[in-house]
């Protein structure tokens, strides 16, 4: 589904270049999960943003499907550190402004996708009337409106309290198994890099080279947590990562 070869990006004009990302290949097949993880700042959001379309690569290839990624895409879902709602935008209307900028609406809108995450009731308050955690999944029906193929998600519960995160990331456990799409996580928590990611690749820092790939076949219940297993993958990433 997804190829990244040799991938470089430098930031900078040349001859004063600082280089973000260094080398960097992996592939994931469709509907399977992926987590980037390393030190703050290693170029893990510079990768996110090259297979967003976003960024272009100082050198190397990536492609979705077999097609090169030279700008973004209707079939990918981008999702960032906050929420990225307009203030002056209804629950609604935010949730539907991937259709509008595509021209789809109203022929469909995202009311299924409102529905299926329970913000059917606040259809019509704005942000500043919400929890963080409303927000948080207004933000995720707005990247599923356009059923994408690929959710890229970037930091995606940062700063939220411990129990909002774990329940909305069981909610993209519980998305990720009904729609199939191809998931790809940057996060610095180890705890959600391994309940979310069937592979994490652990980066080292800047400029971003992997450093190791960690195989997580466990995962995939909510009830993971739990596991011996999952304690286990998680001592082993935090290894690789102060190694």
């Amino acid at each position: 589904m997804i190829e990244v070869h040799s991938l470089k990006i430098d930031y900078g004009s040349p001859g004063t270049a600082v280089r973000a990302v260094d080398g960097v290949d992996f592939s994931l097949a469709r509907g399977r999960s992926l987590a980037l993880i390393g030190p703050s700042g290693c170029g893990k959001t510079t990768i996110l943003f090259a297979i967003a379309g976003l960024l272009p690569p100082t050198e190397g290839k990536i492609t979705i499907s077999g097609t090169p990624v030279t700008g973004p895409r209707r079939d990918v879902a981008l999702i960032l550190q906050n929420a990225g709602l307009l203030p002056w935008k209804t629950v609604w209307q935010n949730a539907n402004l991937s259709l509008l900028l595509s021209g789809d609406y109203p022929k469909q809108d995202a009311g299924a996708v409102l529905d299926e995450l329970g913000l059917s009731e606040v259809r019509n308050r704005y942000p500043a009337e919400l929890s963080e955690g409303m927000k948080r999944r207004v933000g995720i029906a707005r990247a599923l409106s356009t059923a994408p193929s690929v959710m890229l998600m970037d930091e995606p519960l940062a700063s939220l309290d411990t129990l909002t995160r774990e329940r909305i990331q069981d909610l993209f456990l519980t998305l990720w198994h009904e729609h199939g799409f191809s998931l790809v996580l940057v996060t610095h928590d180890i705890e959600e890099a391994v309940f979310l990611g069937q592979e994490i690749l652990v980066l080292t820092g800047r400029p971003a080279r992997i450093k190791a790939v960690v195989e997580n076949p466990g995962m995939g219940g909510l009830d993971y947590r739990e596991s011996p297993e999952y304690t286990a993958t998680m001592r082993r990433v935090r290894e690789v990562l102060e190694g």
